[in-house]
């Protein structure tokens, strides 16, 4: 059994020690108890987004430090990332607002994804060669061309005009026929980003039923005359609203829809997970954006945003998720470019000036999980004496085990992990996480 450990404070990264079980049929104090036989979702995956602004930062290093920076993510040797998300026409992450169309072009004949091979592109291509065959994308819009929309602008949310909902969902799949053209195969799309937010920057609103109704009637009738194997999500938005609005989505024929998007911006709202999970078990629950605001959090509380990424994936995993997508994978020393100056941080940032790579705390929380949680893990049963500590079990497909723990403490919390008559102590020093791996299972 191996204790991998990051403890910020200590500057000890993925830290590994040696750990083994005793033989402890009657313990009953302190403990954190994993059921592998009790098995729930199975896991996707884990990543980030291919923003332009990414692609940007990106491109100011040089060719060594590009591998290394990407690498850095998609190595299986580093976070194995597979399982990422990118945009459709321009989104707050990007220079400038931008769409593949002339403004008014109803016949699409002017449309060209072209703009995307001078920052976003080129970092997808490498990624994929770094991740191998094995990258799953997810394609979201931030909003329509400006002459499809009720307000005429990408900005400040407007609606999809009704006379454009077939113009637009061609719009849609000339996109994936167009990146599948140039080499990316994008294998997921939801309908739209953030579909209740009336945003400063790329955005359009829609009610649950406008969703659902674009999804059944448009996209996917579009998607399957243009034969694509696509899969469609909803919401694409916060927690809060997820079970109410999957009440909407799936009630009556909704197998055109494989699932639902969700953020983190509006708090833990674990519960509603859960709900969707057991109403509607045949569909799937995907994380897709979150990130650490520079309006609402203090940028240089590295350890507080390193512990918002780990307490939120505990609890999304337990509670029915399927895969967690970072928001940007890269942002520059200021936490952009962004044409909003909606700024934020990101897992590694590049110091363009000095042509630096920093990975934050972050970075190695998130690795915690896609380092050893493998896609097609199962998440199993678990249980924990304290409410002091955070934490999840996966079995992956290999047999072995994955044990995540969190401690947001000021003081060390002691824990003793049982597995079965057998267990093992060990100290969680504060503000730390821990995963213990073991090869158990396999036999």
């Amino acid at each position: 059994m191996k204790i991998i450990t990051t403890d910020v404070a200590a500057g000890r990264y993925f830290d590994e020690t040696a750990a083994v079980w005793k033989e402890e049929p009657d313990r009953e104090s302190g403990l954190v108890t994993i059921y592998p036989e009790k098995q729930y979702q199975s896991v996707l995956g884990f990543g980030g987004a291919f923003t332009q602004a990414a692609g940007y930062a990106w491109s100011a290093l040089n060719s060594e430090q590009r591998s290394e920076a990407v690498n850095a993510y998609f190595s299986a040797d580093e976070l194995g990332y597979r399982f990422c998300r990118t945009h459709i026409n321009s989104c707050d992450f990007s220079l400038r607002n931008y769409c593949y169309v002339s403004d008014g072009d109803e016949a699409l004949s002017t449309f060209s994804t072209d703009c995307d091979e001078e920052y976003l592109l080129p970092l997808i291509r490498q990624a994929k060669e770094a991740a191998g065959e094995g990258l799953c994308l997810l394609a979201t819009p931030w909003s329509p061309p400006p002459f499809m929309k009720t307000n005429g602008e990408m900005n400040h949310g407007g609606k999809l005009k009704p006379e454009y909902r077939n113009l637009w969902a061609e719009y849609i799949v000339r996109y994936l026929i167009s990146y599948r053209e140039k080499g990316i195969h994008v294998g997921y799309v939801s309908v739209q980003n953030e579909p209740k937010a009336v945003q400063t920057w790329d955005s359009c609103v829609y009610t649950p039923e406008e969703e659902r109704d674009f999804a059944l009637g448009y996209l996917k009738p579009a998607l399957d005359r243009a034969g694509l194997d696509v899969k469609i999500l909803l919401w694409d938005h916060n927690k809060e609203r997820v079970y109410e609005n999957a009440k909407t989505y799936f009630e009556g024929d909704s197998e055109g829809i494989w699932g639902m998007g969700f953020h983190w911006y509006s708090g833990d709202h674990f519960e509603n997970l859960q709900m969707v999970s057991e109403d509607y078990p045949e569909k799937s629950l995907i994380f897709t954006e979150g990130c650490v605001e520079y309006s609402r959090f203090d940028r240089n509380n590295l350890q507080q945003q390193a512990e918002m990424y780990a307490h939120d994936m505990i609890g999304n995993f337990n509670h029915g998720c399927r895969a967690h997508i970072d928001w940007n994978l890269f942002l520059d020393e200021n936490g952009g470019p962004n044409h909003v100056g909606n700024y934020c941080a990101a897992p590694i940032m590049l110091h363009t000036k000095d042509h630096t790579i920093e990975r934050q705390p972050s970075y190695y929380y998130i690795g915690h999980f896609s380092r050893y949680v493998k896609p097609g893990a199962v998440r199993t049963g678990i249980s924990r004496y304290t409410s002091e500590v955070e934490a999840c079990s996966f079995l992956n497909p290999d047999g072995s085990l994955a044990v995540i723990l969190l401690n947001r403490e000021d003081h060390p919390v002691e824990v003793v992990l049982r597995h079965r008559t057998k267990t093992s102590a060990l100290e969680l020093a504060p503000h730390t996480i821990v995963t213990v791996t073991d090869e158990g299972e396999k036999q």
